[in-house]
């Protein structure tokens, strides 16, 4: 059984209080196109559903944080889209700039009224400049995907939010079920299914959502009353974490480097992540084609201030990490939010599906990101720097290694082969690449080396976790 609006909107929020209506409209028969027997369709929905329109909009309170809420409710005519449904979403979103609050929409619609025709499908246009609006002001959009989310609610309302959930088994498709080819596979039309093509952030059951709601707006918290226009600090520089034998020790060869960098057992950036942030919230896939389980993006809290993050795994990153890396930079410029990069790759991922899936455009939209993100972005090299693949998440002037890193500009074994040296002379390249993180500060390619906590707590006064170079200042981030 659907839950109805209210029920929903019960079992999410506190204190929920229902938006005073707008203005009604000049009054018709059967509405603007005279459609026979509409007005007494809205009828036996208003006595259905208890509702005057197909969604309700109010504030209330999810977890710790205050939101605007949009509840559809898909018993009032399908939850379709009319213009009555437009004058409720735009004066939501108007109140949420008003008072600086997220937006919550909890999406199940079939798509546009038809029995409005041509004034309805207009709607589409009119819900997206008040996203568009609302998006310009820094504030989040978050969207949750009930069944079923379809036609243009799909393609506004859902997909076009900051971050988007999905329930189970919902269909969420721009196609409805009455328009799809005969022969269509209904699995493809799925929350699952947009899920796993990078256009669903992740996959909530029913029971978890008011808490993975609650989850998300606190981690986002910290910029909702905030000035839009204020520079945030950047991130600081995490600590390195201890490998299993160096000891924060720094590698006396090149060949050392790449053997410690490539270790099984160094940290990863899971670790990372876990020392670095009290909690965060992950965001799932590129909103084109996929995702990269090797690229780790999301939001979390350090030292209760939000962060922006993206991590590298270890693995070749595939162009869909790369996008949705790009995504979160953007992303966090939206939402002035400073942003964190952990860089740990051998290098892209170069097979004939990545070439395919537009490797090289996806890294230079990384690298474009980057240049043109107008809030701070810092980065960490935690591992392997390989190539370009590595480089698109550094951000220049603020680079830090660890111990336990390298930065290259090709893996050395393929250098040796390039340059038509054997495999013995595979750490004799090592050594002529320069690829210790001491040599990648004098080479003024980082601004220095990442200390250990336990390091940093013997030199009181420093303001960031760094050896053999400077400190990280506000400036940096200009």
């Amino acid at each position: 059984m659907r839950p109805t609006a209210r029920t929903l909107l019960s079992q999410v929020v506190s204190g929920f209080t229902e938006l005073d209506p707008p203005k009604d409209r000049p009054a018709s028969t059967d509405g603007p196109l005279g459609w026979p027997g509409y007005d007494e369709m809205r009828a036996r929905a208003q006595a259905r559903t208890g509702e005057t329109e197909s969604v309700v909009c109010g504030t209330g309170r999810i977890g710790e944080a205050d939101a605007v809420l949009l509840c559809f409710e898909f018993g009032y005519l399908g939850g379709s889209l009319g213009e009555r449904t437009g004058d409720l979403i735009e004066a939501a979103h108007t109140r949420a700039r008003e008072e600086r609050l997220p937006v919550v929409t909890l999406v199940a619609t079939g798509g546009s009224r038809m029995q409005e025709g041509m004034r309805a499908l207009a709607q589409l246009q009119r819900v997206s400049r008040q996203t568009a609006l609302t998006r310009a002001a820094g504030l989040p959009q978050l969207a949750v995907v009930r069944d079923p989310t379809t036609g243009g609610g799909w393609a506004t309302l859902a997909a076009g939010a900051d971050v988007v959930l999905g329930l189970p088994g919902a269909q969420a498709a721009f196609a409805g079920s009455r328009v799809r080819p005969g022969a269509a596979d209904p699995a493809a039309y799925t929350v699952e299914a947009q899920h796993a093509a990078g256009h669903i952030d992740r996959v909530v059951p029913e029971t978890e959502l008011p808490g993975v709601l609650a989850h998300w707006l606190t981690v986002l918290r910290v910029r909702t009353g905030a000035d839009p226009r204020q520079q945030p600090e950047p991130a600081p520089v995490p600590h390195a974490l201890p490998g299993p034998t160096a000891c924060g020790r720094l590698p006396d060869s090149g060949a050392e480097a790449v053997a410690r960098a490539r270790a099984a057992a160094r940290p990863r950036a899971e670790a990372y992540l876990d020392a670095y942030f009290e909690d965060r919230e992950e965001i799932s896939g590129d909103r084109c084609s996929g995702t990269d389980a090797g690229m780790l993006c999301g939001f979390g809290l350090h030292e209760g201030r939000t962060v922006a993050y993206a991590a590298q795994c270890g693995t070749p990153t595939r162009p869909a990490g790369y996008r949705t890396t790009a995504r979160l930079i953007r992303l966090a410029g939206q939402l002035r939010v400073p942003v964190l990069t952990l860089i740990d790759t051998p290098g892209a991922a170069n097979g004939p599906d990545d070439e395919r899936a537009g490797a090289g455009p996806a890294i230079a939209e990384v690298f474009t990101a980057v240049a043109e993100a107008t809030v701070p972005v810092t980065s960490l090299l935690i591992g392997e720097g390989g190539s370009g693949g590595a480089l698109a998440l550094a951000a220049p002037g603020r680079l830090w290694t660890t111990p336990d890193s390298y930065f290259s500009v090709i893996a050395p074994e393929a250098a040796a082969a390039i340059l038509k040296r054997d495999s013995a002379q595979v750490s004799r390249t090592a050594e002529e690449l320069r690829l210790r993180p001491q040599d990648a500060v004098e080479l003024g390619v980082a601004q220095g080396v990442a200390e250990t906590a336990h390091e940093a707590a013997r030199t009181p006064g420093v303001t960031s976790a760094v050896r053999g170079g400077r400190a990280p200042r506000a400036e940096d981030g200009e």
